[in-house]
């Protein structure tokens, strides 16, 4: 069996699988209000569908980019509440998903593979093998201080000499790579650790899945959160580069299980185009959803601010093929190079992506500043600056900062 799919079906399936669109679609929470249990569960149902949360440290538009992905899907949430949703005893760990993520805690059986193999850190190399007395030592403070950040290594004296701060920071990022101890929270954004038995439970903690199985498990959670993907969109979310050959394996099995099925998108030509087709995958459920979505009206008017890692954003080819949107983040650039802003945020208004707005918070003078507004449309329409009043104002909110008027 195989399917087609055209891009406006496509890109409304990518918006409700993301969230985005409403909740009688997307079953996911529309509102998370306060800093209460309640929130904690919606926030736990997003991260759930995509598999990961990205981490990101820039907060200058009065959020990271974590509490700004789960902002733009719950309304009334607190963005700033996202930064303690990882606790000891909460569902969630840290560690590599698409990036650094936090990810629900199934996933740690899944990702034993990718623990096992960095055990020769993916950088820096053999950190472990070369240092066993230091990584031994640090073994040993965790056993008896109980949960440690980096900078307590810092001064430590071994045979008579200072450990270097650098190396000790190695160690400890390659014993956590390793999954020999574990991120059990942060403070200010930065990790605290502890040993993986005091952080993972052990139905998780002691059985690994065969990569065969791994590699099924995280392209069916990668479609799950993307709804229509090209295999290269599949492997770039979980980083499973050099594994193609397993990676088709393990999309032929699914295949065969019913699990997947081919889907070509459908690609219109410019007039001076052939006609032409993308080949890619979709669980059959969601392409029912996609059919059905056709008849889907979203609310213009509305509109909703997303952040540049949002995991509809990040494959940079795919928001151009689906949205038309020419999809940049310019926070390497030098100011005079950027077009839009130092950390500007995409604008979606029903499942167009209008423009975007650089926003920077001032904490002390309790103000959010609009840095640069753009829209795609040379002269928009008053309904798309309504859109982005509105999801300026919701951002604003989201963020505890009074909104400014664009």
């Amino acid at each position: 069996m195989s399917a087609e799919i055209d891009i406006p079906r496509a890109r409304r399936l990518a918006l409700i699988r993301a969230g985005l669109l409403k909740p009688d679609w997307t079953s996911l929470p529309k509102r998370a209000t306060g800093r209460h249990s309640r929130a904690r569960r919606a926030a736990h149902q997003v991260i759930e569908r995509f598999g990961y949360l990205q981490l990101d440290s820039i907060p200058v538009s009065g959020a990271r980019t974590h509490g700004l992905v789960l902002a733009s899907r719950l309304e009334g949430f607190d963005a700033r509440f996202a930064e303690s949703l990882l606790q000891r005893g909460e569902p969630l760990f840290e560690y590599w998903g698409h990036e650094a993520s936090w990810l629900p805690m199934e996933l740690y059986p899944v990702l034993g593979f990718r623990r096992r193999e960095f055990a020769v850190h993916p950088w820096w190399g053999d950190v472990l093998g070369k240092n066993p007395q230091i990584t031994d030592e640090i073994l040993r403070r965790f056993e008896t201080e109980g949960p440690l950040h980096s900078k307590d290594f810092e001064g430590a004296r071994k045979a008579g000499s200072w450990w270097s701060l650098k190396i000790a920071k190695k160690v400890v990022s390659a014993l956590w790579s390793a999954g020999h101890i574990c991120v059990v929270e942060r403070r200010g954004f930065q990790r605290i650790y502890d040993l993986t038995e005091r952080v993972i439970p052990g139905e998780h903690r002691d059985r690994d899945l065969p990569v065969e199985d791994a590699l099924e498990a995280l392209l069916l959670k990668a479609l799950d959160g993307h709804g229509w993907a090209t295999t290269p969109t599949l492997i770039a979310t979980w980083r499973l580069t050099k594994r193609r050959p397993q990676i088709d394996a393990a999309l032929e099995r699914l295949r065969e299980k019913g699990e997947i099925v081919p889907c070509a998108l459908d690609v219109e030509p410019n007039p001076s185009t052939p006609r032409k087709s993308i080949p890619g995958w979709i669980r059959p459920r969601d392409l029912e959803l996609a059919e059905r979505a056709v008849g889907l009206r979203p609310r213009a008017g509305r509109g909703v601010l997303l952040s540049p890692f949002d995991p509809v954003l990040w494959d940079r080819a795919r928001v151009q093929l689906l949205f038309g949107f020419e999809q940049s983040i310019e926070i390497y650039k030098p100011e005079p190079q950027r077009k839009y802003g130092y950390y500007s945020l995409p604008m979606l208004m029903g499942d167009q992506l209008i423009g975007r707005v650089d926003l920077k918070a001032h904490r002390k003078a309790d103000r959010l500043e609009i840095k640069s507004l753009h829209f795609e449309a040379d002269d928009p329409p008053p309904k798309h600056r309504e859109a982005a009043r509105l999801a300026i104002e919701r951002h604003a909110d989201s963020v505890g900062l009074p909104a400014p008027s664009p």
